[in-house]
């Protein structure tokens, strides 16, 4: 039997199986009750316990060729290499005699910055998913992919022993940057998978290849080719505001910005399909088929008829699909230098404007701020909307300083004169509760605006709390929304909640960035 190396690493499955075709992998999914087909075609899996992703398992190794590299904190938690290596000793031994599942693909769809990833998984489910969201090799690339730039080992089974590792549950996601390998072990979330891959590119692209990483969709005109990115954290509207049936998609989650512009870092999609319509979201919706996997969404027993509105076992349920299976996908997945940039925000106080134009320094503040409201599901123990400053966009997955992602964004703005939004995709009318979510039919005329230029031709209001620049008018946008005080019925509870907010602004930028530079400080809000 072929074991494709692993008996190197001291890995002896029964069986190995190396990047099986997908309808291999459905059908072993399937033989081994890990899922079950829906009337769309897609395979459905339910996730246990872990039904997001689990911040407080997530650990770096701490070396000393890295460790001056990495920003460390809260979200950047150290572990021993001792600690890597026997927790992954004994998931090794958890696997042997067990079948694996072996996908070998690629991060990077600019060849220039491709990186070669090596997944062993314990599901075929699993397998599936990363098959279908990293970029998938030609018989020919992988008849010569060679030894891979990094290794996950992925086994949701094997429970860590937490007193024993002295970490803080059965679960556990570490990376060892420099010894090229990863482990996540005793989640059976897939999205822990793609984020692992995410937070590897996020350190290698700064470092090794001066490319700017960013938790970013990305689209262009197909006409023009001219290329918009839309930062933003899950749930902000990020995955299906790009995937705008007038342009093409480039991709929905994780991109490289170079001098020759942005490429995808995956091959597929990973989007939230709560409430999912047809109406409303037809590229997502016609993407869940056979091929696609649907974590943790609920069916009828007897016809299998998924019901999206259901969210009795979480918030976040998702469909990992391939890009091409959205039918305007730009393949391969790279485009030009971007023309406008995006940064997307989820409002639960409803004080901020739906669309506003930032100054490059205002860029610098928001980009370093990375407000949003971390909505249910997201992340387990999330059940209400709750705000939070997340630190480029992406936070959890930005291993570097925060300095160094600004500063390279900073640099490209000003060198390539891109125009920057904050869009915000939550509140209006009051806050979560009392107002209601933007409507996303006016986000996406508000947005096609921005893209176009044509609100650069609106008459413009300074928001003087925000230090925003806000436009009076839109076209297909009620004029009344544009300023979300005149939205409020109560406007002195407005002034109070918006102040409140600013205030909460400056707090966390302090906070954090005590050494920023005047002028990005002042670009911020104003109290």
């Amino acid at each position: 039997m072929e074991d494709y190396g692993l008996s190197k690493m001291g890995l002896k499955p029964s069986k190995v199986f190396r990047n099986l075709c997908v309808a291999s992998l459905v059908e072993d999914a399937i033989k081994k009750n890990e899922g079950c087909l829906t009337s769309t075609g897609a395979l459905l899996v339910y996730t246990g316990k872990y039904t997001g992703r689990s911040p407080k398992d997530k650990f770096i190794v701490d070396t000393e060729k890295v460790h001056n590299n990495i920003s460390w904190g809260k979200v950047n938690v150290p572990t021993t290499r001792e600690t890597f290596k026997s927790i992954k000793e004994e998931m090794i031994k958890y696997l042997c005699e067990k079948e694996v599942y072996i996908f070998d693909g690629f991060a990077g769809a600019d060849p220039k910055f491709t990186r070669k990833f090596r997944i062993i998984n314990e599901l075929a489910s699993q397998n599936l998913f990363i098959h279908q969201l990293l970029i998938r090799p030609t018989k020919e690339e992988l008849e010569n992919f060679g030894v891979e730039d990094f290794n996950i080992l992925v086994a949701p089974g094997y429970k860590c022993d937490k007193e024993k590792f002295g970490i803080n549950s059965e679960a556990a996601i570490m990376i060892d940057y420099e010894a090229k390998e990863a482990i996540i072990a005793g989640s059976a979330y897939a999205g822990e998978i793609k984020k692992t891959v995410f937070s590897i590119m996020n350190y290698l692209m700064p470092i090794e290849e001066n490319v700017l990483p960013m938790h970013c969709s990305a689209n262009m005109d197909p006409n023009t080719n001219e290329t918009a990115v839309f930062f933003g954290l899950s749930g902000t509207g990020k995955t299906t505001l790009s995937a705008d049936p007038n342009r093409k998609l480039i991709g929905d989650d994780e991109h490289g910005w170079s001098d020759n512009g942005i490429f995808n870092f995956e091959g597929g999609c990973y989007a939230k399909t709560i409430n999912l319509k047809e109406e409303n979201e037809p590229e997502i919706y016609h993407a869940i088929r056979f091929g696609s996997l649907l974590e943790n969404v609920i069916i009828d027993e007897e016809t299998r008829i998924v019901n999206y509105d259901d969210s009795s076992i979480t918030e976040n349920t998702r469909v990992g699909y391939p890009v091409n299976y959205i039918s305007n996908s730009q393949i391969p997945g790279y485009g030009g230098i971007p023309k406008v940039v995006i940064f997307l925000t989820a409002d639960a106080f409803g004080v901020l404007p739906p669309i506003s134009k930032l100054s490059e320094n205002a860029a610098m503040y928001h980009f370093v701020t990375g407000f949003t409201s971390k909505l249910a599901g997201t992340e387990r123990g999330i059940t209400t909307p709750e705000p939070t400053f997340s630190t480029l966009f992406g936070e959890p997955f930005m291993p570097l300083a925060a300095e160094k992602y600004a500063q390279m964004l900073g640099e490209k703005l000003k060198k390539y004169g891109t125009k920057v939004y904050l869009v915000n995709t939550g509140w209006s009318g009051g806050a979560y509760g009392v107002g209601e979510r933007m409507k996303l039919k006016y986000t996406r005329a508000m947005i096609t605006e921005a893209l176009n230029g044509n609100i650069e031709k609106a008459q413009f209001k300074h928001d003087d709390i925000f230090n925003l620049d806000v436009p009076q008018e839109i076209k297909d946008v009620p004029n009344e929304i544009l300023n979300p005080r005149d939205t409020w019925k109560d406007k002195n509870a407005y002034d109070k909640q918006a102040k409140e907010l600013a205030k909460s602004f400056r707090d966390n930028f302090q906070k954090k960035y005590p050494n920023m530079p005047k002028h990005i400080v002042d670009a911020g809000p104003q109290i």
